[in-house]
């Protein structure tokens, strides 16, 4: 396989307490540190692994955003990605925009293989590897916690409701790395350093034949409702008895 493309998308750090602002249009970013989406970083790591074993020969990260996703893509190079490609626009995409932009550089990079978080922390939308499947006409995996490459074909082990399900697909291919896929590996201050020298090209939205449209628009963001007080209860008839007032179970 020469090539493998990795989607990373800059998120609110996972360790940071989200804020909203005061007149509910969205989350305060002024000074908030921001980083790789963790799933995201998993499956880079999972990219990385593939090539170091020698079944892959190039890692690229791509990224939408503004010029400040370039942060979160030299930190994919200094993981030890190849080059990283930006898809600039200023624009909030919705997950099947984001999926034709990716759709279009798959064309132009041809890769073997696809991998993506299976979602990001912000929105939490879980479309988008399985967008980019369906535009692709190419099978997929979702919710991967172990991978195997052999040769035109992967086994991937899906973390389903019911547990585990295995599965063979095809390459080329989408992935969607689950969190159980890998730990992702500490970034040293000299792999920075050489990730500064790294290839790291832009390319406009709009010069991959894509429009930023959405179908959807938030009009408001709140908190979500205090959990309220637990009730005790002394046995089984008293619980019955507490969720037929809350209407949970039929008299």
């Amino acid at each position: 396989m020469q090539r493998l493309l990795v989607c990373l998308k800059r998120v609110v750090d996972y360790n940071v307490r989200v804020r909203l602002k005061p007149d509910g249009s969205g989350v305060i970013l002024d000074g908030v540190k921001m980083s790789i989406n963790p799933f995201d970083e998993i499956a880079l790591e999972e990219a990385l692994r593939i090539k170091e074993r020698g079944q892959a020969e190039e890692v690229v990260v791509v990224s939408l955003g503004t010029p400040e996703s370039q942060q979160q893509l030299r930190t994919g190079l200094a993981m030890g990605a190849d080059r990283a490609i930006l898809i600039e626009t200023a624009d909030e995409l919705s997950p099947l925009t984001i999926a034709r932009a990716l759709r279009a550089l798959v064309e132009r990079e041809k890769p073997g293989l696809v991998l993506l978080g299976k979602q990001a922390i912000d929105a939490d939308n879980n479309q988008t590897a399985q967008m980019l499947a369906a535009l692709w006409e190419r099978p997929q995996a979702t919710f991967v916690s172990e991978l195997t490459i052999d040769g035109d074909s992967a086994k991937a082990v899906r973390e389903v409701d019911a547990g585990l399900e295995v599965i063979e697909i095809e390459l080329p291919a989408v992935v969607s790395s689950d969190l159980r896929l890998n730990e992702p590996r500490y970034v040293k201050l000299p792999d920075i350093m050489k990730a500064k020298k790294k290839p790291l090209d832009t390319v406009a939205l709009a010069d991959l034949g894509v429009e930023a449209e959405s179908q959807f628009k938030i009009t408001n963001t709140g908190p979500p409702p205090e959990r309220q007080k637990g009730v005790m209860v002394a046995d089984i008839a008293g619980l019955v008895s507490e969720l037929k007032k809350k209407g949970l179970v039929d008299g």
